[in-house]
């Protein structure tokens, strides 16, 4: 009866992780502007989604520093535009941009940012994108992200 029991909860907490939606996403960037993915795929069950970006190159912020900011295709152009302005010290992002639905802070090597967001900043059939906005990264470090 025991094993059974056991069993039982065994299979019961499997299932559960199966069901379970992933609502982050881990995300690192290197020295060749690169990310290591052109798709995040955020399930529409979650309340809330983490992006947790990684630098693992070795270079300083200064030099090839990265960030990731999730915007509206149609608005990445103007936050890159207006980021370039805002500057480093604004991690190249316009101050409450109402454009950024969540954005990282720029890193350096071995440094690491997470942002969480609200998914019902999001809205299905919309077409969403995150990318880097250090100056000149972004024709190399651009993805799409979609709510589904």
């Amino acid at each position: 009866m025991i094993r059974k029991c056991l069993a039982v909860s065994l299979l019961a907490l499997s299932s559960t992780g199966l069901m379970a939606a992933e609502c982050s996403v881990d995300v690192q960037s290197t020295d060749q502007m690169r990310f290591s993915t052109d798709n995040i795929v955020v399930d529409k069950s979650c309340k809330e989604f983490t992006v947790n970006l990684e630098h693992t190159g070795t270079m300083p912020a200064s030099i090839m520093g990265h960030n990731l900011v999730i915007s509206t295709a149609a608005d990445q152009q103007g936050v890159i535009n207006e980021g370039m302005s805002a500057g480093v010290a604004n991690n190249y992002v316009k101050v409450d941009d109402a454009r950024v639905i969540a954005h990282t802070k720029i890193l350096g090597a071995g440094e690491k940012d997470s942002v969480k967001f609200d998914t019902s900043k999001l809205k299905a059939g919309e077409n969403y994108t995150f990318y880097c906005t250090f100056p000149g990264h972004v024709a190399l470090m651009k993805g799409t992200l979609t709510l589904k």
